[in-house]
């Protein structure tokens, strides 16, 4: 059985009163009867409680999610660890050949990026070319500190559950500064949650039948399902534990789909601009990107949503607006 968890505050509450955990049924909330500090506090000692109370929960009764401010169930400090170009057609429009590009591209963001499901994105004063980018992330339910071989077989025991991430980029930053870290990594630049979606070992198949969407002003931007990851959970924990202590609590963005914002020019137009001095490729990069309507603006709403197909996972929905 799946168990649907939100990290929350009364919106009359102080931001220095510590948040509660609670699972939602439906619209209701049933607060837990402890309250965690942090993500890996409450996998390793709130998880068990929060299964319990799904399975005997009366629908009918708990807190209206409206009347809470739902939070990041992903808190810092911990690790937030990206897969990048994990979609074939994100490959095709990223510039890449699918048949050539045969490793798995990783990096990270910054902690402090992870803001809430409902927080603004703050666009900074020298950036204009605001991207987005929906991701299936896997939170860690145990401490992966040697090489392990990880399948679909024993990934129940390393993860334990699920939410939706937007790995927000400054792509001027990004790309022309070759700087993914802090491209990627401005405070509020990773909304998570609402829902984290604790999942039992028999329920790590949905890792693969997943719909991601991601919308900005109503218009459907990105959609894709997660069968169509060219490398699956499994193989990317066992490639990182080869080069990373991996704890509880740590975050892991799988990768986005196709329909960002940022378009790379075809390949013929790109070996042509590698023969430019740097500061004229990057200005023509700036200026070619720059026409396209689909980087965020101020104002611009973007909202996410992860589900499974049969309905039994349902990672909520983030709404964000750009400032």
């Amino acid at each position: 059985m799946v168990c649907h968890v939100v990290r929350f505050q009364s919106s009359q509450t102080k931001s220095s009163i510590t948040p509660q955990w609670g699972v939602l049924v439906g619209n209701n909330i049933h607060p837990l009867s402890q309250s965690f500090t942090s993500t890996a506090e409450f996998l390793n000692s709130g998880k068990q409680e929060a299964l319990e109370l799904t399975k005997k929960t009366d629908t009918s009764k708990g807190i209206d999610i409206q009347a809470v401010k739902l939070l990041s169930p992903v808190t810092k400090p911990c690790q937030v660890l990206c897969q990048g170009a994990n979609y074939r057609q994100h490959m095709v429009e990223s510039g890449m050949n699918p048949d050539d590009k045969n490793f798995n591209m990783i990096f990270n963001k910054s902690a402090a990026s992870i803001s809430g499901p409902m927080d603004d994105v703050v666009r900074p004063a020298h950036v204009r070319l605001l991207d987005y980018e929906v991701e299936m992330g896997i939170v860690i339910g145990k401490p992966i500190h040697e090489s392990t071989q990880i399948n679909d077989h024993n990934i129940g025991d390393y993860v334990s559950g699920i939410v939706i991430g937007n790995d927000v980029s400054a792509r001027d930053v990004q790309v022309p500064q070759m700087q993914f870290f802090k491209g990627k990594s401005y405070r509020s630049f990773c909304p998570v949650g609402p829902v984290l979606c604790l999942l039992e070992k028999e329920d790590m198949h949905y890792l693969h039948n997943l719909e991601l969407t991601l919308k900005v002003n109503g218009e459907v931007r990105q959609f894709d399902v997660t069968k169509n990851l060219v490398f699956k959970p499994a193989e990317t924990l066992t490639e990182l534990s080869q080069v990373s202590d991996i704890n509880m609590g740590d975050l892991i963005l799988t990768g986005t789909p196709a329909g960002c914002a940022m378009r790379v020019p075809p390949p013929a137009i790109t070996r042509l601009s590698g023969l430019l001095p740097e500061p004229v490729k990057w200005k023509l990069f700036k200026k070619m990107q720059s026409k396209r309507a689909a980087y965020l603006q101020p104002g611009d709403i973007i909202e996410t949503s992860i589900r499974s197909n049969d309905s039994v996972v349902d990672l909520g929905k983030q709404v964000n607006r750009v400032v």
